[in-house]
């Protein structure tokens, strides 16, 4: 089969989520209604790659049950960060834990990659990330791609791939790896939430019903609970030491997924507490962003919130819940795995251009310690305002 790669178009953009929307290991932000919110709210550029069959145009017909079908064979979502001191990348996608190649065979996916090299070679970029949820295998061996130029569009691919299997391979100045030192704590969920809650220990209900018994409520809403999500969200990042995102970053994936987005308020009298921002996607509730406020922790906020991410997620037919990202046998990671989240480990790929290997692991915290302690003694107000600026550059 030969295998082309074009940008998206506009037009595209149907045929693209319909492809996502069908294949197996597709996520969220495999939509192509990210690429929107990202250049809205910071002004990166995007590549988005569409892979074809040998027809140059994407085909769209009408079958006798109403369903289009196109020739797409595959996609990839990339972003394009750049700044002369957090580096230039190209990520797939920044911000979030998920992205990556998605494609019919792995042949697909050796052109989609060999178009990305040869982008990223364009671009001048260190190193090209792609956050799987599965490995690509065969990226673990030692590869040659080669992109056939050409004063045509779209480009044609010569692969081959050399059998020696190691943990980081070469092709010329190129290196890769693959890092999978977090985790993805996904939980199922039963057909109603009174089954969930007759599920737990006795010790987790208790610590449910604790909040309650301190008169905190919750509320499920949409973007008119944006600013109290807003001010929870602002003061927890900065208590944390970590740039905040805009607001403006959660308004438009309100406007660009009005249906899949809800946020969820628990409020100490009209206090609000802890916050959650949620999304629907197939069978699959994430949580992209949480938060609470560390001087009511005592009356166990957190516990609220999931518990009504939990029930909402039941009620409204999700077979899943994502908790998102952690680090095994930290905190976070802990608190998740007592609703009975099971880790499945993140194939986070990078494929670095000037050769110079990814050092070892160590916490993001370590790397900037000093910056971090800062940034907690800034008010919450200019972090507001500065947080964002600086945000929009790093790619976690």
């Amino acid at each position: 089969m030969s295998i082309e790669i074009k940008l998206i178009q506009s037009a595209d953009a149907p045929a693209w989520d319909e492809y996502v929307h069908n294949h197996p290991r597709a996520t969220l932000y495999h939509l192509s209604g990210w690429q929107d919110i990202i250049s809205k709210t910071y002004g990166h550029k995007s590549y988005y790659l569409m892979a074809l069959k040998s027809d140059r145009k994407i085909k769209r017909m009408t079958t006798d049950n109403g369903q289009r079908t196109t020739d797409i064979v595959g996609i990839l979502p990339l972003v394009y960060l750049k700044h002369f001191f957090f580096g230039n990348s190209l990520i797939s996608i920044p911000f979030f834990d998920l992205g990556g190649i998605l494609a019919d065979d792995e042949e697909t996916e050796k052109a989609l990659l060999s178009e990305v090299i040869k982008l990223g070679q364009e671009l001048k970029v260190e190193n090209i990330e792609l956050r799987h949820i599965g490995p690509l295998s065969w990226l673990n061996e030692s590869s040659k791609l080669k992109a056939q130029s050409s004063n045509s569009s779209p480009m044609s691919y010569d692969l081959s791939l050399s059998r020696e299997t190691r943990s980081m391979f070469h092709w010329g100045a190129m290196s890769c790896v693959t890092k999978s030192h977090k985790v993805r704590m996904l939980l199922d969920i039963p057909e109603s939430s009174e089954i969930l809650m007759k599920s737990f220990k006795a010790k987790l209900r208790s610590q449910i019903k604790k909040p309650l018994k301190e008169g905190l409520k919750s509320k499920v809403g949409g973007v008119e609970l944006l600013d109290d999500f807003y001010k929870i969200f602002s003061i927890n990042m900065r208590d944390l030491g970590s740039p905040v995102h805009s607001k403006q970053l959660m308004r438009i994936v309100f406007e660009e997924f009005p249906e899949k987005s809800k946020i969820i308020i628990v409020y100490k009298d009209d206090q609000p507490i802890a916050c959650s921002l949620i999304m629907g996607f197939k069978d699959t509730l994430e949580n992209p962003w949480a938060s609470s406020l560390r001087q009511y922790s005592r009356l166990s906020p957190n516990m609220l919130l999931y518990w009504t991410i939990l029930e909402y997620a039941c009620d409204n037919g999700f077979r899943y819940f994502d908790f998102g990202r952690s680090s095994p046998d930290e905190g976070t990671y802990k608190f998740k795995e007592q609703w009975g989240a099971k880790p499945t480990p993140l194939h986070w790929q990078y494929i670095v251009l000037d050769s110079q290997p990814i050092g070892e692991e160590t916490s993001e915290k370590s790397k900037f310690e000093k910056a971090i302690r800062y940034w907690q003694k800034i008010p919450v107000p200019i972090t507001k305002f500065i947080g964002p600026m600086i945000r929009k550059h790093i790619g976690l």
